[in-house]
């Protein structure tokens, strides 16, 4: 997912000069159904004078608390502050969806421009001095307070992230710390600029239609159409993005071009040239080494897991380390086989990287009479999507209705009206699937609007949720695989997760939770995309209407362990790199990068025919989006979904009522109003076991 912490978003775009419209919809309230934002009516030229707007009004707001006559209470100076920037927080969350989804060179030059305002701003809040002694003053009488438990939370949170941001930091250092941030902010804006343009300026051009040879028909469709729309007309083109690469990989029998497309995806950021991020990759390093022991934090990654569940590195490498061996152990059983086959087919080569997907696929499909082309006829996207509403609809009585009376940003952006069943309204959701130029990679959710309550009124939220899957081609709908098919489902459970929020305050509404536990309302989703009875619910063959036949299902189940030694051993790394990259004590802005990274995939055995899942030139996970020393935590979060989903599990019914009330009472409608760790044993009424994890990949 993508979530801000921070109260500005640095990476924020389309905003061009220029004055003000009297009609400019970021000035006025918006007139749309349920206040979404009126994407029909807002114009380039409008985003500027609305972020200097509402700049100017947040400074008022922020001076006015700061300089209140009367005595800090929790009301005028917390709830005050959870109020203010309201028109900002509105411009922001616009821009940043559509930096994400709808950039072009122009916007992302305008928000390199814009980024060290920005960055500005947010320090001048944190760093008011009148401010934060009004904060501290209501903080260090918390205890004489009649707060309930989430207005002590709110409290909690504001001044630790006032201290985190320097308040109590002495002038020199409060400069210093200013500095510091501005640069990072623009040096992670350009690494995750420089990574889209890698991901486009890669083609794989084929006009020898027998270097086609294994792929099937649809991919084969597909990379014509992406050929005929990029001016190579007659002849097929294959890119980066994953619904055109992974397939190439997976059946190409021409082993130089799968060579060729791999190297192209893993030296990304790494050629150079004026898009190589090795340069930054250190610059960044260095200088959150320096922000953290400014801050009094030993290194970054101390700094951010003072705010996850796991607090320490220590904690961290604990758990990478106890997955590590038995997921290293089938990697290499895995790559033994793979070598195995090449070598009774005559191939007189050693197992590479670009060989892996290849292979894998060939003995999946002798082993269990298994691959992706079996599958895809029986995910369509509109059966997946509505499956997952469905799997909703079982567990906390949601509705989806689909609303076209809703502006939307794209003609493939699709939007639903989320009802309770007693037809109470919940919230929007928007969901826009497929890949294009100006779009990142991955998949994510956000939100236009987080849930809060205002004088008591319930304000519901607006969602989106973003992917890039196969697309439609002239002669096949959207066909998804497996994979895509459960990335589905994973962003739909952070939907949910800001959809049933029931909060008072944004701060700690929805998916505002540590970084290690906003993965599980997601994860766990996954499970039930490829539970059996789910799947006779939605997988449905795309021409027939026929459901999976018990025989197929039968199959995914067989095969569900299968190739688990690399796709954990491959995270895992990533993951060390992660670590290791923010466990530096010492800055060092010249640091060897692909040096440093040989020493910690050495360091930890990783076997050469597997490369990390992401690395260090295109890591965007961790040098320009916000799971720096937190890629972890999609294995920590692991470890509670399937410990929560063993709770279903042991009911005998995947559904069952009284556990899917006590997951939403506990998890997914309280935010972060608690620690994490109490909300889920009080969900879970005990700790949370690894043991189901290491079971569902098949590693113990």
């Amino acid at each position: 997912m993508r979530h801000t912490i921070i109260l500005f978003h640095v990476g924020i775009a389309m905003i061009l000069t220029g004055a003000a419209r009297s009609d400019n919809p970021f000035f006025i309230p918006w007139q749309t159904p349920f206040g979404t934002p009126p994407f029909d009516q807002i114009k380039l030229e409008d985003y500027k004078p609305a972020f200097e707007e509402g700049i100017r009004r947040h400074d008022e707001q922020i001076e006015s608390i700061a300089q209140h006559p009367s005595s800090p209470t929790f009301q005028n100076t917390i709830e005050a502050l959870e109020d203010s920037g309201n028109m900002l927080e509105r411009v922001r969350r616009v821009f940043f969806a559509m930096n994400s989804s709808m950039t072009t060179p122009k916007m992302q030059a305008i928000a390199r421009e814009l980024t060290p305002i920005l960055s500005k701003h947010e320090d001048t809040i944190f760093l008011n001095a009148a401010l934060f002694q009004r904060i501290k003053t209501v903080y260090d009488s918390r205890d004489q307070l009649d707060l309930n438990t989430e207005q002590r939370k709110l409290l909690d949170e504001y001044y630790k992230h006032f201290v985190r941001g320097g308040a109590n930091l002495p002038p020199e250092k409060k400069a210093r710390l200013k500095q510091i941030n501005a640069e990072l902010a623009l040096l992670t804006l350009k690494f995750g600029q420089n990574v889209l343009k890698e991901d486009n300026r890669f083609e794989l051009i084929i006009d020898n239609r027998d270097d086609l040879a294994g792929l099937p028909n649809n991919v084969i469709a597909a990379a014509a159409e992406a050929a005929t729309e990029r001016g190579h007309e007659g002849k097929w083109v294959f890119t980066l993005h994953k619904p055109s690469m992974i397939p190439f990989l997976q059946y190409s029998k021409n082993r130089k071009l799968r060579e060729q497309i791999y190297k192209a995806y893993f030296n990304r950021g790494n050629h150079n040239d004026l898009l190589d991020n090795k340069k930054i990759v250190a610059q960044v390093t260095a200088l959150r080494v320096e922000h953290a022991n400014l801050l009094g934090f030993k290194t970054h990654a101390d700094y951010v897991l003072d705010e996850n569940m796991a607090k320490t590195p220590k904690n961290v490498y604990h758990l990478l380390n106890e997955v590590w061996a038995p997921a290293l152990r089938r990697a290499k059983q895995e790559a033994a086989a793979m070598q195995k086959m090449i070598d009774d087919e005559g191939g007189q080569f050693q197992l590479r990287s670009w060989d892996w997907w290849y292979y894998a696929e060939k003995i999946k499909k002798e082993k269990f009479d298994l691959d992706e082309e079996m599958l895809r006829p029986y995910f369509l996207l509109e059966n997946v999507r509505q499956g997952a509403f469905q799997v909703a609809t079982r567990l906390y009585g949601l509705q989806f209705q689909q609303r076209t009376d809703i502006p939307t940003y794209h003609k493939d952006v699709s939007v639903f009206e989320v009802k309770a069943d007693d037809g109470a309204h919940i919230g929007i959701l928007y969901v826009y699937y497929f890949p294009r130029a100006s779009k990142e990679g991955g998949a994510w959710m956000d939100e236009f609007r987080i849930q809060h309550k205002e004088n008591g009124r319930d304000i519901r939220p607006v969602i989106y949720n973003v992917g890039n899957f196969s697309k439609p081609t002239a002669n096949k709908p959207s066909l998804l695989s497996l994979e895509e098919t459960q990335t589905l489902f994973h962003e739909f459970g952070h939907a949910l997760h800001g959809l049933l929020s029931q909060c008072t305050y944004k701060k700690l509404a929805g998916t505002n939770v540590a970084r290690d536990f906003v993965e599980l309302p997601s994860q766990i989703m996954e499970n039930w995309a490829i539970e059996p009875d789910v799947l006779k619910m939605y997988a449905r063959h795309y021409k027939t209407g026929k459901p999976m036949p018990d025989r197929l299902i039968a199959k995914i189940q067989a095969a569900r362990h299968f190739n688990q030694g690399f796709a954990t051993t491959e995270y895992l790394a990533a993951s060390f790199l992660d670590m290791d990259w923010h466990t530096l004590t010492e800055a060092n802005p010249t640091i060897d990068v692909l040096g440093f990274e040989n020493q910690s995939m050495s360091r930890i055995g990783l076997i050469p025919e597997i490369i990390p899942r992401y690395r260090s030139p295109y890591f965007r996970h961790i040098f320009s989006g916000e799971y720096s020393s937190g890629y972890y935590a999609y294995l920590w979060a692991e470890v509670l979904d399937a410990d929560a989903f063993e709770a279903f599990k042991e009911t005998g019914n995947v559904f069952d009522p009284e556990t899917a009330k006590a997951f939403y009472d506990n998890i997914l409608s309280r935010g972060g109003t608690e620690d994490p760790m109490v909300l889920y044993r009080r969900f879970r009424g005990k700790q949370p076991s690894i043991a189901p994890l290491l079971r569902r990949r098949g590693l113990k």
